[in-house]
């Protein structure tokens, strides 16, 4: 990613930033986070943050407690190069559905960080 950790984090952790690519549209209650998809509503408890370097959410009707999907940023010490790192749980026939998923909205978010 060609931007600043400034630039990126609030695309990852505000209501606007996630509804520019994420979700439809995304309303924050406190430490809950509702996504929307076309008619489907999502919420998503934050269970960690520090600012401009990650957030960690888990979907509030997943069974499992100890899943979570993460958005971390990491920035190379000696070439200063920016990446995100995305950390997400599913079933192992999943896999490939759920990698086509996230690069897809990672296109989004480049787009919209004029990558």
């Amino acid at each position: 990613m060609n931007c600043s950790p400034l630039v990126l984090y609030p695309r990852l952790s505000t209501a606007g930033g996630l509804a520019e690519w994420f979700a439809e549209n995304v309303n924050v209650d406190g430490k809950y986070f509702v996504f929307y998809w076309e008619h489907t509503a999502q919420k998503a408890e934050v269970l960690q943050k520090k600012d401009n370097y990650f957030i960690r959410f888990h979907w509030i009707d997943d069974p499992q407690e100890n899943t979570f999907f993460e958005f971390r940023i990491v920035t190379d010490e000696l070439t200063s190069d920016l990446s995100l790192i995305i950390t997400d749980f599913c079933e192992e026939d999943e896999k490939g559905d759920a990698g086509d998923l996230w690069n897809s909205q990672v296109s989004g978010l480049k787009h919209c960080v004029g990558v």
